[in-house]
């Protein structure tokens, strides 16, 4: 078992304890050094020395934790042991068909479910932080103007859930808590879950947003959602009613978003995930001040690793035993 991304002493050690029959091999020094807690996507510059160091381990990998991103395409070639890869993030389809990894027998399995707290508590502060007018408060904090207005509150609003997986569920639950009704959509339309009031199908996504005065978008990029939130649903939405969108980027038409946030039709729009990534400088979105810019981090918390870790932990004995592995990527769903 090789770790491919930065993980503190103690995860490692948890791993090690979890199978101690297994050959764990863990390299700190020839891995991307973390930006912030649980970082696993900077980039490193091997030595030639340590390059060769590095394929010399991938090359006797059976298991990887997480991705070598410096070698994605070429993995089969360079790791030609790996069956297995554990996945540090939920979404990655799109990485898997890209590079042509989906083509390939490895079974990749993904992080679905440690995210889910980290953006639920994310799409809470969007809701609050329109409802509270917080951007007026901080700029009135900063003009040294004490001027008393009203806000709104969340207690009595609809949120609309696009998305009711692991992330979905956990926003409903808080919105629950919060004192809102929760509508939703979800792929597969099985049992009502205690914390949707109304569960309905794909199909009818512009009736549901037209009932909505939050929508939380929290579903899988794949080729059937790309594009799913354009102008005519934007149009559907309530006038003045809130995106917030910790799903990915081109789920959403941005040009459409834009013209919708600038016209006023929007009351305003949190967003997390972009079209293009990093956001580029010209974007209007930076500007417009009815948007909260998050780049790409409201999934990522310091209890991340933790999480992984115990997930990890959980897997490898399931893969040791010959028992199913949890969150296996579906390549006919893209998730």
């Amino acid at each position: 078992v090789l770790i491919a991304s930065y993980l503190e002493p103690e995860h490692v050690e948890r791993i090690r304890a979890a199978a101690p029959e297994v050959v764990l091999r863990y390299e700190p020094s020839l891995l991307p050094p973390p930006r912030y807690p649980a970082d696993h996507y900077n980039t490193v510059q091997r030595s030639p020395a340590d390059e060769e160091r590095w394929r010399a381990l991938l090359s006797r990998a059976d298991v990887l934790f997480d991705f070598d991103h410096a070698h994605l395409a070429d993995l089969p070639a360079v790791a030609p042991r790996v069956r297995w890869v554990q996945a540090t993030s939920a979404g990655i389809g799109q990485l898997l068909r890209r590079t042509g990894l989906d083509r390939t027998d490895i079974i990749f399995t993904t992080a679905s479910g440690v995210h889910a707290v980290p953006l639920a508590e994310f799409a809470a502060l969007a809701m609050l932080y329109f409802a509270k007018r917080l951007p007026f408060l901080l700029s009135q904090q900063r003009g040294h103007r004490w001027e008393r207005f009203a806000g709104g509150e969340l207690r009595g609003s609809t949120v609309a859930i696009v998305g009711l997986g692991k992330i979905g569920l956990e926003v409903a639950r808080i919105s629950r808590a919060l004192g809102l009704r929760v509508i939703g959509t979800r792929r597969d339309t099985g049992a009502d879950h205690p914390e949707v009031d109304a569960q309905r199908p794909i199909a009818d996504l512009r009736s549901l947003l037209g009932e909505a005065d939050y929508v939380v978008l929290a579903l899988p990029h794949t080729a059937e959602t790309e594009g799913l939130v354009g102008a005519a649903e934007l149009a559907a939405m309530r006038p003045g009613a809130v995106l917030v969108n910790v799903a990915r980027g081109k789920v959403v038409d941005e040009a459409a978003l834009v013209e919708a946030l600038r016209s006023g039709r929007l009351g305003g729009a949190a967003l997390d995930v972009f079209a293009q990534e990093p956001l580029p400088a010209e974007s209007p979105l930076w500007d417009l001040p009815n948007v909260l810019v998050s780049p790409h981090s409201a999934s990522t918390a310091d209890s991340e690793n933790a999480k992984l870790s115990e997930l990890f932990c959980n897997n490898l004995r399931r893969y040791l035993d010959g028992h199913p592995l949890i969150n296996v990527y579906d390549r006919e769903r893209g998730y």
